[in-house]
């Protein structure tokens, strides 16, 4: 495997950079400055190659195969909702623009991205099966070839972006342990376009620091 760096970078602070593979496995974004700028945060800017955004769903109704017998139409609880809804404005006040949003037809997930398009002033989604747990991550990347957007946003489920991310990241879909919760969000920027063990991590933010600017 090659080892490539990686970058990973804490918002609002100079990135560094991590050569070993067994260290590329421990990366974890410590802290976020609520004054980073859209360059800090992986904005696209002509020539600067192409940016991936991945963002987990919010937080929904807990598995109850009474209530819901197809796992599929379980949605988002109202506090979930309510709480995406910072994140979502957070997004937008950093000056993140989307050229197209892919998202999961799962209840959960398509609400959490029809969520971004009115908060965050991302595009309508566009439904993408292979999204859907339990796809495996080289189904998905293999659906993203045909793309030319210069910035992409996946709306989807773990563990599918975690692995999706290390995937790209490392060449290897298990050797990172990339920590996404629910509601949250990950940049990851390409020279070109997504090809295995090429990408660079901008950042990876939780939903409460999103809120936070978004309130």
């Amino acid at each position: 495997m090659s080892r490539r760096a990686v970058e990973s970078r804490s918002l609002g602070r100079p990135g560094t950079e991590v050569e070993k593979p067994s260290d590329i496995a421990q990366i974890r974004l410590v802290s976020v400055s609520a004054h980073a700028t859209q360059q800090d945060l992986g904005h696209y800017h002509p020539g600067l190659g192409v940016y991936l955004y991945l963002v987990r769903h919010a937080i929904a109704e807990p598995h109850d195969s009474a209530r819901w017998p197809d796992d599929s139409q379980r949605p988002l609880t109202a506090a979930g909702i309510e709480r995406f809804r910072g994140a979502a404005r957070g997004l937008r006040l950093l000056g993140i623009e989307i050229d197209a949003m892919l998202a999961s037809p799962y209840v959960r997930a398509w609400h959490t991205a029809e969520l971004l398009s009115a908060e965050a002033a991302w595009p309508f989604p566009e439904t993408c099966p292979t999204l859907e747990p339990p796809t495996p991550p080289t189904a998905c990347l293999d659906a993203l070839q045909d793309r030319r957007e210069a910035s992409l946003a996946l709306v989807g489920h773990q563990p599918l972006l975690s692995e999706l991310a290390s995937l790209l990241l490392v060449g290897d879909e298990r050797l990172m342990r990339l920590e996404l919760k629910k509601g949250g969000a990950m940049c990851l920027r390409f020279a070109d376009r997504p090809v295995v063990g090429t990408a660079a991590l901008r950042w990876s933010v939780s939903p409460k620091i999103l809120g936070s600017l978004g309130r």
